[in-house]
C-alpha cells in the first residue's frame, strides 16, 4: 500500500489538508457563478441586453467566457486529482443521487434534441434518450467520486458555452416545440442556461474544495443551502429596487414642506379625483390600515387563546390531532376561497353589500391559523423548568401561564403575527370580493367618527364599517384593469411602491415589538 493511501486512510474524513492549487481552481467556478447570476439576472430582468457591453465586452461574450472558465477549472481538477497532481480523498463513487441528476439532464437534452430538432417520433427518441441517460448515470456510478462530480459538471458548462460560441444558440434564436404553446427565445435561454450551468459547476467546485469525500459532500450541501438563501435575498433586493426605481419619483412628486408642521404629500395624502386633477391613494392606505387592524383584533386574541388552551390544558389525543389537521388545512387554503366564503356567508348578513367589516373578518380568518400554529410552537418551546419553578413557589397554573409562559413565548408569537401581516396586507382576491367598491375613491373611510348609538339592538352602529372601501392591493388592481397604468404607468408603480412601504412598516413595528420583548426577558 502506498504512502499516499495510508496517509489518506489515517485522516479524519471531515478534515482534509488544503492544496493551494485545489483551492484556487475550486474558488473560480464559485466566483463565476455569482458573476453569471448578476449579469444573467440583469439580462433576464431587461435591464441589459446581450448586445450591451461591460467594460467594453459584450454580455453574450462575458457569459460564454464564464462558462468556459468554470468548466475548464473543473476539468483541470479532475485531471489533477486523477493523476495525483492535486491531493484529494474521493470516495469510490459519486453516488446514485449525483448519477440520477446528471442522467436526467442527459435524458432531457437528448430527448429534446431528437424530438424537437430532428423531428423523430416517440418510438425513436425515447429509447435513444433513455439509453443516453442510463449510460451517463452508469458511468458516474462506476467512476471515482472526483471524476463523477467534476467531469459531468465541467462538460455541461463547456457544452452550453460551445452552443453559444459556435452560434448554435444566438440571441435571435427562437424555438417553438411541437405540442407546446410557448416560444423559447435565445435572449432568455442564454442567460438562464448560464446561471443553471454556473450553479452546477459551483456545487461541484464546493465538493472539490474540501477534497471530496464526506467533507466535500458536506461543503456541497452547505453551498446549495447558502446559495439558495443568498439568491432569495438578492431576488428580493432586486424586486424592491425595481419597484423603487419605477415608482419612487412619481410617488414623491409635488411634496411641499412649509413652516412649522405644514407638510403635504399629494400622492399619499390626497384622494383620486379627475375633476381636481388629483391622483392620490390616501383612501386606499387608510382602507388597508383598517383591514389589517381589524384582522389583528379578531385573530390574535382567539389564536393565542386557543394556542394556550391546546398546549397547556388539552391533552394530546384525537381532539388535538383534528385541530392540527384543520389548522394546517386552513392555512393552506387559497385566499380566493376565503373571499368566496365571505361573499356567501358574510356579505348577505352585513347589509348585502361589500364592506370593511366583511374584509376584516375574512382577513382575520386567514390570519388565525398562522397565529395559532406559531403561538403553539412558541409556547411549546418554553422550557418546562420555568413552569416547575413557578409551581414550586405556589403560583397557580393560570398565573404561571399569564406571567411566565406567555411572556417567554412572546417573541415567537410576534414572529407569527409579523408573517401573517405580510400575507394579509397584500391580499387582493378577498378584498376584491367582499370589500372593494370603487378603486379610485376621493375620500377615506372615517371609522372613528362614524360610531352612533341607537335605541335598538345592536345599540351601536358604524356606517363606515358597513360600507365598501378601497385598499392598496385593490387600488393597484383597479389601476391596471381600468387602463390607468396604460395611460400613466408611473401611477401603478408608485402605488406598488407605497404598498411595499406599508407592508414593510408593519414588519418594522413587529420586529421592534419582538426586540422589546426579548430585551425584557433578558433583563
Amino acid at each position: 500500500m502506498s504512502e499516499r493511501t495510508l496517509r489518506n486512510q489515517s485522516r479524519d474524513p471531515l478534515a482534509v489538508e488544503y492544496s493551494a492549487a485545489l483551492a484556487g481552481l475550486s474558488v473560480v467556478p464559485i466566483a463565476t457563478f455569482f458573476a453569471a447570476f448578476v449579469v444573467g439576472g440583469l439580462t433576464l430582468a431587461g435591464q441589459r441586453s446581450l448586445g450591451s457591453t461591460i467594460l467594453g465586452i459584450e454580455i453574450e461574450t462575458v457569459l460564454t467566457a464564464l462558462l468556459f472558465v468554470a468548466g475548464g477549472c473543473l476539468l483541470a481538477i479532475s485531471v489533477g486529482s486523477r493523476y495525483g497532481v492535486i491531493e484529494t480523498t474521493p470516495d469510490r463513487s459519486a453516488g446514485l443521487g449525483v448519477a440520477s441528476g446528471f442522467g436526467f439532464v442527459a435524458f432531457s437534452g437528448i430527448g429534446l434534441a431528437m424530438s424537437q430538432t430532428f423531428g423523430l417520433g416517440r418510438l425513436v427518441w425515447a429509447p435513444l434518450a433513455l439509453i443516453g441517460g442510463l449510460t451517463v448515470a452508469g458511468a458516474i456510478v462506476f467512476a471515482r467520486e472526483d471524476l463523477g462530480v467534476t467531469v459531468p459538471a465541467g462538460l455541461f458548462s463547456v457544452a452550453i458555452g460551445s452552443l453559444v460560441l459556435f452560434d448554435g444558440l444566438t440571441p435571435a434564436w427562437a424555438w417553438s416545440p411541437a405540442g407546446f404553446g410557448v416560444t423559447f427565445n435565445g435572449t432568455v435561454l442564454i442567460p438562464l442556461l448560464t446561471i443553471v450551468a454556473g450553479l452546477v459547476t459551483a456545487w461541484a467546485a464546493a465538493n472539490a474544495f474540501e477534497g471530496f469525500g464526506a467533507a466535500g459532500r458536506q461543503a456541497g450541501a452547505f453551498f446549495l443551502i447558502g446559495a439558495n438563501a443568498t439568491l432569495i435575498l438578492l431576488v428580493l433586493l432586486l424586486l424592491i429596487a425595481f419597484i423603487v426605481k419605477n415608482g419612487f419619483w412619481y410617488a414623491v412628486d409635488g411634496i411641499e414642506i412649509g413652516p412649522g408642521l405644514n407638510f403635504h404629500w399629494p400622492f399619499v395624502m390626497d384622494g383620486y379625483d379627475v375633476v381636481l386633477n388629483q391622483k392620490g391613494i390616501y383612501p386606499a392606505i387608510i382602507g388597508t390600515f383598517w383591514l389589517v387592524v381589524g384582522a389583528l383584533v379578531m385573530a390574535v386574541p382567539i389564536g393565542v387563546g386557543a394556542a394556550v388552551f391546546l398546549t397547556e390544558y388539552a391533552e394530546e389525543g384525537r381532539f388535538t390531532s383534528v385541530i392540527d389537521i384543520a389548522t394546517n388545512g386552513l392555512w393552506s387554503t387559497p385566499s380566493v376561497v376565503f373571499g368566496l366564503f365571505g361573499y356567501a356567508f358574510l356579505v348577505p348578513r352585513l347589509g348585502n353589500n361589500t364592506s370593511l367589516l366583511a374584509g376584516m373578518i375574512v382577513l382575520g380568518f386567514m390570519l388565525l391559523p398562522l397565529v395559532l400554529i406559531t403561538s403553539r410552537e412558541a409556547i411549546k418551546s418554553v422550557p418546562d423548568e420555568y413552569r416547575d419553578a413557578s409551581a414550586a413557589l405556589g403560583v397557580s397554573k393560570w398565573e404561571t401561564i399569564k406571567d411566565v409562559t406567555i411572556p417567554s413565548a412572546m417573541p415567537g408569537i410576534v414572529t407569527g403575527i409579523i408573517i401573517g401581516i405580510g400575507r394579509i396586507a397584500g391580499e387582493t382576491a378577498p378584498i376584491l370580493i367582499v370589500t372593494a367598491d370603487n378603486p379610485q375613491r376621493s375620500s377615506a373611510p372615517a371609522i372613528m367618527g362614524s360610531f352612533e348609538l341607537t335605541t335598538s339592538p345592536p345599540f351601536i352602529v358604524n356606517e363606515a364599517l358597513l360600507s365598501g372601501s378601497s385598499a392598496l392591493p385593490y387600488q393597484l388592481y383597479g389601476a391596471i384593469t381600468t387602463g390607468v397604468v396604460g395611460d400613466d404607468p408611473g401611477y401603478g408603480w408608485a402605488t406598488a411602491f407605497v404598498l411595499l412601504l406599508v407592508v414593510l412598516s408593519f414588519y418594522v413595528i413587529g420586529i421592534t415589538t419582538r426586540i422589546y420583548f426579548r430585551k425584557k426577558l433578558q433583563a
